[in-house]
């Protein structure tokens, strides 16, 4: 284990982002040009489709599917397999999949006539490769846990005195007589409520354009820009570097879709810094790794999960945007003052004034970044576009900044006329990187809304969320904090083999609709988007879930460190984004909801932000000086009589806080340095 564990440590940056982005380099150079225009071809006709809006979702969604299984394939090596040449079973998957893909757009008419009956031999042979194919693409590029929950809910459909399989499923889950396979094939190949649901359509449209617009603006230079910038501004401070990787990462958040990209972008300039002031290599790659998962937190990408949110629940993507704000900001201000406490404990200081970049030279250097993600969220928030209309305008205006910036800096350079052709072309060159860049992004989650789209058609099919309503009532008591912590823990569990947008679409589909149900039981007035923002912020904690968190991987290259401890470490540090959903699910004002006015603002955003630090100093068992375990114990319940919205409770956790912080200080005066 030691050594396996060395060995991942040591593995370069670039081999760890491959396991996102596809690490096959073949040799020959007509085939590393043929990946280049696959990539770049199905950005541009993501463009095309949401530009012209002429294919029907279920068409989109099966030609974006037919370019995702192609990459998965032909970018993607097998476990241990050469990523130098292409292999013949990797171009007959890459076809088959394209085949099963294509047949949806082929024979569309008539297999969209046949929703009401059953579908011909051929479709049923066709869907069934797709399917099989999907599996083998899925396992590739997201691992075995997606795959085997999808088989699974299939083989649970097939069971029943009805179904392929004639067996009698325990009581509480005999919910359907059974099914055959070829209803199965109907459900899940023919209809839009399997492969072809709510998650791929999303990815074909809102996903991809706002992963591109990532692309572009990384390929513009935002993310060093960004890092920069909170360092500047930061880096003075007790803990300087830690903390500007905390806002850097936020920073880079808006713009990223990716845990791993985040760490590899910010993580590279911040983590040496922290090492360099006092912070020891495993806490430096945690505090970055946990700010970069918790990046997927920010508005308004969020890891792509909050535009197949919107679907679900059926509210405007703006109206997400809106709620998810002030959590994920105040996650990350319980990230500060977890960096904060290390410091104190550590007795570091910050970087002298001297070494920092200036800080308005430098904001002025990015204006243009800033005002481009303005420009995004006003379409977005003020003008009310859709966000695929609202992305596709940012995406023009950011080809057009790219290649503008290259001609003013060849410009600048040469001082020639001549010079603003160099710079078009550079521009262009860098527009098209990005393009295929975008593209290399999506395969993963691509493939992995195909596959979770296998696990909603099956529980729409069967029924069972009723089943599982069951289970955790009985489980439970019907006791409302058993329920939340069941769906925590199981949210967690799924974290250990599910990319973010997986375990979401799995936790949307089965639990949510549970904790609303029990919720109603209780009389809770709960708000249907504080439910799926719980399960939400608890599937976050998927990348740096130990053992297999990849941003935890992609931290350790850069520290040099083991990658289970910082995973362990870092997942210490995300407990308060474990405590944040029990917040708001308690107190919807947190997703302003139900605000009275400012007044009532400051205090719901006061208390929430003083719960946060109480909760922060009990895990740290640190305020100015070391807490005693009793001290520990009443933080916490300071921060949970935080959690529910009651006036009294409040009052009391104030006071607890209050009093605490005071009495360590008093302890902490006679040893403080002049």
């Amino acid at each position: 284990m030691t050594d396996r564990v060395s060995a991942a440590a040591a593995l370069p940056i670039e081999a760890i982002m491959a396991e996102e982005t596809g690490g096959r380099k073949p040799a020959a150079r007509w085939l590393r040009v043929l990946l280049f225009c696959l990539a770049l071809a199905w950005s541009l006709f993501q463009l095309w489709a949401v530009e012209s809006g002429a294919l029907d979702p279920q068409k989109l969604g099966a030609v974006h599917l037919a370019f995702g299984l192609a990459l998965a394939f032909l970018a993607f090596p097998r476990k241990g397999g050469r990523t130098d040449a292409i292999s013949p079973t990797d171009w007959l998957l890459a076809a088959l999949g394209a085949v099963g893909a294509g047949y949806i757009v082929w024979d569309y008419v008539a297999l969209t006539a046949l929703q009401g009956g059953m579908p011909i031999r051929r479709d049923v042979w066709i869907g069934s490769m797709l399917l099989i194919v999907l599996a083998t693409a899925a396992v590739r590029v997201v691992g075995w846990a997606l795959p085997v929950i999808a088989a699974l809910m299939v083989l649970y459909g097939l069971v029943g005195p009805a179904g392929l399989i004639h067996l009698q499923p325990p009581e509480v889950l005999y919910l359907h007589n059974g099914y055959d396979w070829p209803q199965i094939i109907q459900q899940l190949y023919i209809t839009s409520e399997g492969v072809w649901g709510t998650p791929i359509q999303v990815s074909a449209t809102f996903v991809f354009l706002f992963v591109l617009f990532g692309a572009l603006l990384e390929r513009a230079g935002a993310g060093q820009y960004f890092v920069t910038l909170a360092y500047s501004a930061l880096g003075g401070f007790r803990g300087g570097p830690a903390k500007a990787a905390v806002v850097g990462s936020m920073l880079d958040g808006v713009i990223s879709g990716s845990s791993t990209a985040n760490v590899v972008t910010v993580g590279t300039f911040t983590i040496p810094l922290m090492k360099r002031i006092g912070y020891p290599a495993v806490k430096a790659g945690a505090i970055e790794c946990a700010s970069s998962v918790n990046g997927q937190l920010m508005p308004p990408v969020m890891g792509a999960a909050a535009f197949i949110m919107a679907n679900f629940i059926n509210v405007p993507y703006s109206a997400i945007v809106v709620h998810a704000l002030l959590p994920a900001l105040l996650t990350y201000l319980g990230l500060l003052f977890v960096v904060h406490i290390e410091a104190v404990k550590l007795g570091l200081k910050g970087t002298p004034r001297a070494e920092l970049p200036p800080f308005w030279a430098t904001f002025r250097s990015g204006l243009h970044f800033l005002a481009i993600v303005g420009y995004l969220l006003y379409e977005l928030l003020v003008a009310r576009l859709t966000p695929e209309r609202s992305a596709l305008h940012a995406i023009y205006v950011l080809a057009v900044l790219l290649i503008g910036q290259a001609c003013w800096r060849a410009l600048r350079a040469q001082r020639r006329l001549p010079a603003l052709l160099t710079g078009f072309r550079i521009g262009l060159t860098d527009v098209i990187s990005a393009l295929e860049q975008g593209g290399r992004n999506m395969v993963m989650i691509a493939v992995a809304t195909a596959a979770a789209g296998v696990i909603v058609g099956m529980v729409t099919m069967t029924n069972l969320g009723y089943g599982l309503t069951e289970i955790i009532g009985t489980l439970s008591g019907h006791n409302i904090w058993l329920v939340l912590i069941f769906s925590a823990l199981a949210s967690l569990v799924l974290g250990m083999g599910l990319p973010t947008t997986a375990n979401y679409i799995v936790m949307a589909s089965l639990v949510a609709p549970v904790i609303v149900k029990l919720a109603a039981e209780q009389h809770l007035a709960v708000p249907l988007i504080s439910v799926h923002l719980f399960v939400f912020f608890f599937g976050i904690l998927a990348d740096d879930t130990p053992p297999v968190g990849l941003a935890s991987f992609a931290a350790a290259a850069i520290a040099r460190a083991d990658p289970v401890k910082i995973g362990v470490q870092a997942f210490i540090y995300d407990l308060r984004t474990a405590i944040l959903p029990f917040f708001f699910f308690f107190n919807p004002k947190l997703l302003l909801i139900g605000m009275t006015g400012v007044v009532d603002l400051v205090w719901t955003v006061g208390t929430a932000a003083i719960g946060m630090y109480a909760f922060v100093a009990a895990t740290q068992g640190h305020i100015r000086v070391r807490l005693g375990w009793v001290e520990r114990a009443l933080l916490l319940s300071a921060a949970l009589l935080l959690i529910h919205p009651d006036t009294t409770g409040s009052l009391l956790g104030l006071g607890l806080c209050g009093s605490l912080y005071v009495l360590n200080y008093l302890r902490a005066r006679p040893l403080a340095m002049p």
